[in-house]
C-alpha cells in the first residue's frame, strides 16, 4: 500500500498559530490558497484543515480550495453535532463529485464549544456512541438507496443521496479518518473508521494501540475493509543534527518564555486521553526513541504539537519509517512558518520517504 502524506493548513482568524509569525493575508482565500498550490508543487497529497468554533467554516474553505486546485485533498475536519449526517453525506458526496474524488474527513468528537452551536451532548460516552452512529448512517447514506433509519441520535426516512461519492477502483466513498485514545473512541474507530490516526507517541505505545485495534476490530464485528492506521505529529527538520536541535530548543524556550500564551492547543488539554497520554510522556524523558521532543508538552504545546520529531531529513525519515514498520501508512505532517516548512520537509523529507 502507497502511503499517504499530507500536510496542516491553520484555519484561523488570528495569525500566530503555533507561533508562525506570517501576517499578511492571514485567514484569507488567497493564503491558504497558497498554501495548498505550495503543498501540491512539493510533493503533499493533500493537507488537514483544522476545525473548531471560533474559527471560519472548515468544509467551505475546503470546497474553495478544491476548486483552486488540481491534485490538493483537503483532509476536512467535521463535528457530529454540528452536522446532521444525511446533510453532511449529501455535502461531502457533491464535492466529492467536482473534485474528482479528493475528499478526505476527518471524525472529531473531542469537547469544543459545542453550546454554541446548539449541541447538547458534552458526556463522552454519548458523545462516542452518537459519533459511531453518525458514521454508520453516513456510510448507508453513500451505498445505498431509500434509506430509513432509527437511531438513539439520528434518523432518517427514505433518504437518498444524490449525487454518489465518486467511485474509482479500491475507493468507494471519502476515507474517514477518526483519532481517540479512551476506550469509548478507540470502539468506535475499530466499528466504523476507515484509518485511526495516532498523535506522536513513542513506538512501544503506537504499537500497543495498534495491537488492541485490531483485536477491537473483531470484537466488535467490524464489516468494513482493514481498519488502517495514520500519525499526526510536528516534524522540525533542519539541513543537520545540530541544527535542528538548536532550532528546536529556541522554540521552545520562546514558548517557555511567552509563557506560551500565543502557542497554547486551546483544546481538551487535561481530561481527553490522547492528549494526557502525551503530556504524561515527559516523565520517561526529554527525548524518546531516536528524535521524539517532548519538552514542547510542558510549554503550551498541544495536540499535534506537544511532541516533535527532530533532527536532519534522515533523522526524520528513519523516525518515520519506524513507524511505517509498525503499520501506519498515513502521515500528516507540520511545522511553522507554515509555507516555508511546507516547502523545506516536502522537498528534504518526502524523497526520502517514497
Amino acid at each position: 500500500m502507497s502511503p499517504e502524506f499530507l500536510w496542516y493548513i491553520p484555519n484561523t482568524v488570528e495569525p500566530g498559530h503555533r507561533g508562525d509569525d506570517t501576517t499578511t493575508g492571514w485567514g484569507s482565500l488567497d493564503f491558504s490558497t497558497d498554501l495548498a498550490r505550495t503543498a501540491e508543487r512539493h510533493g503533499w497529497g493533500g493537507a488537514l484543515i483544522g476545525t473548531g468554533w471560533g474559527r471560519p467554516d472548515t468544509f467551505t474553505v475546503a470546497t474553495a480550495l478544491a476548486a483552486r486546485t488540481t491534485t490538493f485533498k483537503p483532509l476536512i475536519a467535521i463535528r457530529p453535532g454540528y452536522w446532521q449526517p444525511a446533510h453532511f453525506a449529501t455535502a461531502a458526496a457533491t464535492l466529492d463529485q467536482l473534485s474528482r474524488g479528493r475528499v478526505l474527513i476527518n471524525i472529531v468528537s473531542g469537547l469544543d464549544n459545542p453550546a454554541a452551536y446548539g449541541d447538547t451532548r458534552s458526556d463522552p460516552a454519548q458523545r462516542y456512541a452518537r459519533t459511531r452512529e453518525f458514521l454508520h448512517l453516513v456510510r448507508r447514506l453513500w451505498a445505498e438507496e431509500d434509506v430509513t433509519f432509527t437511531g438513539e441520535h439520528f434518523q432518517v426516512e427514505r433518504s437518498t443521496v444524490t449525487p454518489r461519492p465518486y467511485a474509482t477502483e479500491g475507493r468507494e466513498h471519502p476515507t474517514l479518518y477518526f483519532g481517540g485514545a479512551s476506550e469509548a473512541a478507540e470502539r468506535v474507530s475499530a466499528a466504523e473508521a476507515d484509518v485511526q490516526l495516532f498523535w506522536g507517541e513513542p513506538l512501544d505505545g503506537i504499537a500497543e494501540r495498534i495491537d488492541r485495534l485490531k483485536a477491537l476490530s473483531e470484537q466488535v464485528d467490524r464489516r468494513h475493509k482493514p481498519l488502517e492506521f495514520g500519525l499526526r505529529i510536528t516534524t522540525l527538520v533542519r539541513d543537520t543534527t545540530e541544527e535542528a536541535w538548536r532550532a528546536a530548543e529556541e522554540k521552545t524556550a520562546t514558548m517557555a518564555e511567552a509563557g506560551a500564551r500565543e502557542l497554547t492547543w486551546t483544546g481538551n488539554r487535561r481530561t481527553a486521553v490522547g492528549q494526557q497520554r502525551l503530556l504524561d510522556l515527559t516523565a520517561r524523558g526529554e527525548v524518546l526513541d531516536t528524535c521524539l521532543y517532548t519538552t514542547p508538552g510542558r510549554f503550551g504545546g498541544g495536540g499535534a504539537g506537544t511532541t516533535w520529531l527532530v533532527g536532519s531529513p534522515a533523522d526524520v525519515a528513519t523516525a518515520l519509517e519506524s513507524y511505517r514498520k509498525l503499520g501506519i501508512t498515513h502521515f500528516v505532517l507540520s511545522d511553522t512558518p507554515y509555507k516555508q516548512e511546507t516547502i523545506r520537509i516536502g522537498d528534504q523529507l518526502l524523497p526520502r520517504l517514497r
